[in-house]
């Protein structure tokens, strides 16, 4: 391949990003929630792993434990996974750390702030944390940690050279389950030193419709000789179609997968969740990064989980979003990290906050934020919220992962919004336990009843079908099932037609459908023009 003539990065050129090796996601930047996830989660599954690496081989033979805290390596990568830990124990010492901080400070909160003044206490915080946090008390007198996020980011314990990519061709859905493995070296990939606040990332992802030459994009990035023939694999002469840009009247709806949406009119362009696949060959039928406009002019985070604010895509949408809403914070809550200080940390320059029930305008219609309940194992967690757009005198509704355990919340907000014309919601109404996305942040033992009743799920049939004749839809469509192939690496779910999730959602199609409401449970793609 001639490295002077202008090329394109293939359409199925994978990102990965990395936090010390390992697949990273918001709680993996956040310093607080990235000490805690190091040292609870990431060292524990390793020193598992290199004890054992017979259990994990056979636990994964079961696919019922894929998800589980278990290394999908055969036992000849032990060695590999033991020098990690050594990288591990050495590099994120500072983060070790304020993980063993933390736990100090909250066990001396649990045995002496007992509701009189916490003004004595600051003399006894762990230096690691002094100046770092505020001690509070709740209106019952129950103490915790209040972090000052945003000077924690400006800390010697936030340190970039933790951050890397790792790039890849992909051509099938097959992709282990990503966040209880660490990405070790080789494997085909190209691993690239480089943080995600990075412009080099923009550089090589505009290519994927602006070429440029191979040797001006190797320098930027910095590849070396010895790694220049895989690096031009990932390059094509192949010009890409032409980005495609509603021009109708009225409003285009495009189903991603998952959670993510896009929604159009002439004259805006929002993507919710983005989630998006390659583009290779398959079964089925989806839209890839190559069907989505040119600009993005706002990109939705309903909330702050894996599935939903996905570094993956973002970083390779970077170069084309202008703005960026997240829910409004908690404001320093060690279990609820900060979405906008993340996803600025990261490189993103229009980030705004947005509380329920405020709107921002955009042409021919606005964003509102509407309360998110449910979902979160009852944590107190702020950072997440449902969509209502308005745009060209239609209503979509967004409610994402929304569990309708209130339904009095709804008759509410149906005296203030009215109807709405299209309602999409999550229905995977199993959901894990609170320990499965948040063990690590805990700080002290977890009953396993209470654990096992506190999940991470959506509506069921009869909440969903409550939620529907409130707000009197159109249409109807069940999404953020995590069923698409191309996910399972995220979500690890693997359904069957008994699986509660599928009979629930396909309760409340049929009735909406029964009710004149034209409804589905989507799946791979879905096009909707309103």
């Amino acid at each position: 391949m001639t490295t002077g003539r202008e090329l394109y990065l293939k359409q199925n050129v994978q990102l990965e990003p990395l936090f010390n090796q390992w697949y990273a996601w918001s709680s993996l930047i956040s310093p607080a929630t990235a000490a805690m996830f190091v040292a609870n989660s990431h060292l524990k599954i390793m020193q598992s792993f290199t004890a054992s690496p017979q259990m994990h081989v056979s636990a994964l033979k079961n696919p019922a434990m894929r998800g589980g805290p278990f290394i999908n390596y055969d036992a000849s990568r032990a060695p590999a996974v033991r020098d990690l830990i050594d990288k591990t124990v050495k590099e994120q010492a500072r983060l070790l750390e304020l993980s063993a901080a933390i736990q100090k400070l909250s066990e001396m909160l649990d045995a002496e702030a007992g509701g009189l003044s916490l003004e004595p206490l600051y003399a006894k915080i762990p230096e690691t944390l002094r100046g770092y946090v505020e001690l509070v008390y709740d209106l019952n007198n129950n103490p915790s940690i209040r972090f000052i996020e945003g000077l924690l980011y400006k800390s010697p314990f936030y340190d970039e050279s933790a951050q890397s990519i790792a790039l890849s061709l992909v051509d099938d859905e097959e992709r282990p389950f990503a966040l209880s493995t660490p990405v070790l070296e080789g494997n085909g990939r190209l691993h690239l030193k480089i943080p995600f606040s990075s412009a080099q990332i923009d550089e090589l992802f505009k290519m994927k419709h602006d070429p440029q030459p191979l040797d001006r994009i190797k320098e930027v990035l910095g590849v070396g000789d010895e790694d220049a023939e895989l690096f031009s694999s990932y390059f094509t002469e192949e010009a890409p179609p032409p980005a495609p840009r509603y021009e109708g009247d009225g409003v285009r709806i495009r189903y991603f997968g998952h959670a993510c949406v896009l929604i159009e009119s002439k004259d805006v362009s929002i993507l919710i969740d983005p989630l998006i696949s390659y583009k290779y060959d398959s079964e089925v039928t989806r839209y890839t990064y190559a069907d989505l406009p040119e600009r993005i002019d706002y990109v939705l985070i309903t909330h702050n989980h894996q599935d939903h604010c996905m570094f993956e895509t973002l970083l390779q949408l970077r170069h084309r979003v202008e703005h960026v809403i997240v829910p409004k914070n908690n404001g320093g809550g060690l279990v609820d990290p900060s979405l906008k200080l993340v996803l600025q940390n990261i490189g993103f320059k229009q980030v705004r906050e947005i509380d329920e029930l405020e709107s921002i305008e955009i042409p021919g219609g606005a964003i509102m934020g509407l309360p998110f309940l449910g979902e979160h194992a009852d944590l107190n967690i702020r950072t997440k919220i449902a969509y209502l757009l308005t745009l060209q005198g239609r209503s979509v509704l967004c409610a994402a992962d929304s569990n309708n355990i209130e339904p009095r919340l709804y008759e509410h907000l149906h005296r203030l919004t009215g109807d709405v014309d299209v309602i999409f919601i999550g229905m995977e109404c199993d959901g894990g336990p609170l320990s499965w996305l948040y063990g690590p942040l805990l700080t002290k033992p977890l009953a396993r009843k209470q654990d096992q009743s506190r999940r991470l799920n959506g509506s069921n049939y009869d909440r969903g079908a409550d939620l529907v004749k409130r707000f009197n839809p159109k249409q109807v469509y069940v999404y953020a099932m995590g069923q698409e192939p191309w996910l399972t690496y995220l979500t690890s779910i693997q359904y069957t037609d008994e699986s509660s999730p599928i009979v629930e959602s396909n309760k409340l199609v049929t009735d909406c459908r029964e009710r004149g409401i034209e409804s589905e449970r989507l799946f791979g793609h879905k096009e909707i023009l309103l």
